[in-house]
């Protein structure tokens, strides 16, 4: 049996994609001042997008308790959606720095890849609930 076809692949990404959103919304909030001192990205912005991930990732994780198809397209969804944003930001937004870009890069790279994860275990749902 492959990792994906495992009956828990679904549950556990979305725990995962939850607690990633806790840790980033922490790093993000409570660290907002030191964060926009080192990436040059808006101190507010990363606030407020911190603030932001603590109840998505109440939600992840309400739906990784019970998946369903219409819960884990939401969380796609939304995983496509901080994406969308954080390439919207480096191409319209403030001017940050290269570990600034950096960042956003490599968050963003982190969700799509949740996002593709959690389509891979929506695929497999009937044999992961």
């Amino acid at each position: 049996m492959s990792l994906v076809d495992h009956p828990r692949f679904l549950r556990t990404v979305l725990i995962i994609d939850a607690a990633t959103c806790v840790a980033t919304g922490a790093l993000m909030s409570l660290g907002a001042t030191a964060l926009a001192g080192l990436t040059r990205l808006p101190e507010t912005l990363l606030f407020g997008a911190g603030l932001s991930l603590f109840p998505i990732a109440a939600f992840i994780a309400l739906v990784a308790s019970r998946p369903s198809a219409a819960g884990v397209w939401v969380v796609v969804l939304g995983n496509v959606g901080w994406v969308i944003g954080s390439l919207l930001l480096l191409a319209a937004g403030p001017a940050p720095n290269a570990l600034g870009i950096a960042f956003v890069i490599v968050q963003a790279i982190a969700v799509a890849m949740l996002a593709e994860l959690e389509v891979i275990g929506l695929k497999r749902l009937p044999a992961a609930a």
